[in-house]
């Protein structure tokens, strides 16, 4: 396990993550401090127990709004397969019921000439 030190609104944590993940860690802290940095900017001084709720709640709608968002595409792409799919069962109709009539056609000429003998 690895151990790092983060900076969130100029306080140092010690965080320990595993092994190879100390730079996305940072990353993630450093997201933290920008987005307490933000807040801090809106509502004033906060206790650090407030700034931390604030900043879930902060967190969770922009985590919730990216679920909507992906649910909304999933939904766009099923619509677009679903379509394409629609247009290709079309396409094999459309291919099936020419060969349809023209076996038709092939088997009423042979009648025809069955019944012309």
């Amino acid at each position: 396990m690895a151990q790092i030190s983060v900076n969130i609104n100029g306080r140092e944590y010690p965080i320990v993550c595993d092994d190879g993940q100390e730079d996305n860690v940072s990353r993630l802290a450093e997201y933290l401090d920008k987005r307490s940095s933000g807040i801090i900017e809106q509502v004033g001084s906060v206790s650090e127990g407030r700034l931390l709720v604030m900043l879930a709640l902060l967190i969770a709608d922009e985590l919730s709004e990216t679920y909507d968002e992906l649910d909304d595409l999933r939904r766009q792409i099923k619509n677009v397969e679903s379509k394409a799919r629609s247009q290709a069962v079309e396409e094999l109709e459309g291919i099936f019921t020419d060969k349809i009539n023209y076996l038709s056609e092939c088997v009423e000429r042979v009648a025809d000439s069955l019944d012309t003998n």
